[in-house]
């Protein structure tokens, strides 16, 4: 696997000639700049390598400033570590994925594995935990249990540590914000790639909790989303790629990167009817309350 920390040649997104496997072509820049609170520079395309450096060059073009580097497991926080010594315009979360839990807590490991996610989260770039929660769609049966402990346990470092928590939610709503209410949630809550509807929007409206809407907001299956960013609190919204994931319409299917996050806001705009600069002010304003500075 190429790694990212080590410089390679850039290409221009879209400029690859390999059609649906390139990156799209980038989109019109945003007004004000924006951050992009959720991806994973650990994920490469092998076929399309780009730098951390210049990922972030791309992204900062299109009025990108900065990203939250998330690591999910014990080597990505690792390199969430690394990365953030690297650039100024990255900060980083650490956690163990509630999908991966499981997987320590067979091995033994599971203890082990959650003391060296605190020890890396004391980096002074490090701002958060995350991301942890519950996946009721991987994750079945006795894996379940581990899932909860796990997130438990990364609550309790991020309240300790005074560090933001970022929510992995899937097919899981009710249960994370029973367990979040239960263990007493810290002052900083995301909910990563939001995908509830008006229900959950207005739980998080109502505990002070961030809504960070994807590119899935732009799906045409995404109603739910839409309904939630109507009633969401300008205060409370966040945006993310989740890249190489969920890269927004119109080039759903085609590698995701930050450079692509003025799709999200734009779409964010047109369904709320908030200006577009007005919008990315507010975003930017959230992202340092969530996260604090870059500088």
């Amino acid at each position: 696997m190429i790694n990212p920390l080590t410089p390679v040649p850039f290409r221009a997104p879209g400029s690859d000639g390999t059609g649906r496997q390139g990156y799209p072509p980038a989109p019109e820049p945003l007004p004000v700049p924006v951050m992009d609170n959720h991806t994973h520079l650990d994920f490469p395309n092998e076929d399309l390598a780009v730098s951390i450096g210049d990922a972030l060059d791309a992204a900062e073009a299109v009025g990108v400033q900065g990203a939250v580097q998330v690591g999910c497991d014990l080597e990505s926080s690792r390199f969430t570590v690394q990365a953030v010594d690297l650039d100024p315009r990255l900060l980083g979360a650490v956690a163990l994925h509630p999908n991966d839990a499981p997987g320590y807590a067979a091995r033994g490991e599971l203890d082990e594995a959650l003391a060296e996610i605190e020890a890396l989260a004391a980096h002074p770039r490090i701002r958060a935990i995350g991301e942890t929660g519950l996946d009721f769609f991987r994750t079945q049966g006795e894996g379940l249990a581990h899932q909860r402990y796990s997130f438990r346990r990364h609550i309790d470092i991020a309240k300790r540590l005074g560090l933001a928590l970022q929510i992995h939610d899937r097919d899981a709503h009710d249960d994370v914000v029973q367990v979040l209410r239960e263990e007493g949630a810290p002052e900083r809550v995301v909910f990563h790639c939001f995908s509830g509807g008006a229900e959950l929007a207005r739980i998080c409206n109502t505990e002070g909790w961030y809504m960070s809407f994807a590119g899935t907001l732009t799906f045409k299956n995404a109603a739910d989303l839409r309904a939630a960013v109507a009633i969401a609190e300008p205060e409370r919204i966040l945006v993310e790629t989740d890249a190489p994931f969920l890269t927004p319409h119109p080039h759903r299917g085609r590698p995701n990167a930050s450079y692509m996050v003025p799709y999200t806001v734009r779409a964010m705009a047109e369904l709320t009817g908030w200006e577009l600069s007005e919008l990315c002010a507010r975003i930017a304003g959230n992202t340092v309350q969530a996260y604090g500075s870059w500088d």
